[in-house]
């Protein structure tokens, strides 16, 4: 691989469009299928429990979606700031760019809450409002040693993990029960109400160190390190994050819906091998099969993820079901659901692939 900062991290294109198009048969339904009563004690029910988010405490796949999306942002960051650089951008028109995009993140996080409620309410625990406070302060930290980044990324976990133990108001001083914790009362102080799924809006705080531990991915791929180098540096920083993150779990639960610090470890491990794995096949191997299918999804993610959340795989869905309903009644509604589901992916697949033909990349 060309050590270039302008050359393509092909790896980094198949994660990102990889998890996209996850998230985005997300909103076919799909995966509510998997789990149908039809299918108890099967092989497809185990593995459809495994595209849902865990209750509580413990960890499924699915569980790692939103860490990976946060990590490769991330990942990108470097490259995206040396490019802009190298066209004469100063540090501080990006950084006016960041703190525009961020603004505009948060916004649009918050407006899909709110869409989907139907009123307006103050949380801010979808996925983009996240994504505008991890951005915003791995960029303002991205340009320091990378002990400094780590160091900082360890602090904000650490400090999460002292708060919800020493939290005192009482009703919200177990830090560890659902709706009985500080992240609970924050979003009780800002919003007035609890999430229906016990999650929280503070966890944007501690999930900021997948956010720079991707800044920290980016810069090794960066470097003129050797791919063997990197390789082992990505795979040993993964195997190190699982062993804290699992070797916590004892006594700090693994519960993602409140980002506990043995659930950062624990994802962000997972998230350092998929990154590996992916350089591995990828850059290394030189593989490509696949890489072009995923890639174009990842390269509209903002478009197609608000798209397909804000009624589209809904509508797609609804304009599709005749043809498998026809063709394929007599096997069941779950299965004509199934079929309807997975043609709705792939013609969500096909408008990204729409754009991508005519050069059309909707960014902020």
């Amino acid at each position: 691989m060309n050590n270039n900062t302008s050359s393509r991290l092909l790896s980094l294109d198949f994660f990102r469009g990889f998890t996209m198009f996850l998230l985005i048969i997300e909103f076919t339904h799909l995966f509510n299928f998997l789990t149908a009563a039809n299918f108890e004690g099967t092989f497809i029910y185990g593995l459809g429990t495994q595209f849902h988010h865990h209750p509580w405490a413990g960890l499924r796949f699915w569980d790692l979606i939103q860490p990976f999306f946060m990590f490769i942002v991330g990942v990108a960051m470097p490259f995206s700031y040396a490019n802009r650089i190298k066209k004469g951008d100063s540090h501080g028109a990006i950084l006016k760019h960041i703190l525009i995009r961020c603004f505009l993140l948060l916004f649009l996080g918050w407006w899909l809450f709110c869409q989907r409620l139907g009123i307006i309410v103050f949380n801010f625990q979808n996925v983009l409002s996240q994504l505008s406070v991890t951005i915003l302060i791995s960029f303002l930290i991205m340009r320091k040693p990378a002990w400094f980044q780590l160091a900082f990324s360890l602090a904000l976990i650490l400090g999460m993990e002292i708060i919800y133990r020493m939290f005192w108001v009482d009703g919200f001083n177990q830090p560890f029960v659902a709706d009985k914790n500080f992240g609970a009362w924050f979003d009780l102080l800002i919003s007035g109400n609890l999430s229906k799924g016990h999650w929280v809006s503070i966890n944007a705080i501690s999930t900021t160190a997948h956010t720079i531990w991707g800044v920290l991915a980016g810069q090794l791929l960066m470097s003129s390190k050797t791919q063997k180098r990197k390789l082992i540096t990505l795979i040993l920083a993964g195997t190190i994050a699982l062993a804290i993150g699992y070797g916590l779990n004892p006594v700090t639960p693994i519960i993602k819906r409140i980002s506990t610090s043995s659930f950062v470890f624990a994802s962000g491990g997972w998230t350092l091998l998929a990154l590996a794995l992916s350089y591995y096949l990828i850059d290394v191997l030189k593989m490509r099969r696949g890489v072009k299918f995923f890639a174009i999804v990842g390269m509209n993610p903002l478009f197609i993820y608000l798209f397909a959340h804000m009624g589209g795989a809904t509508m797609i869905n609804s304009i599709l079901k005749p043809l498998p309903a026809t063709f394929f009644g007599w096997a069941g509604e779950v299965w004509v659901g199934m079929i309807t589901a997975s043609l709705a992916s792939f013609a969500l697949w096909l408008i990204c692939y729409w754009l991508y033909k005519r050069k059309i990349f909707i960014k902020i």
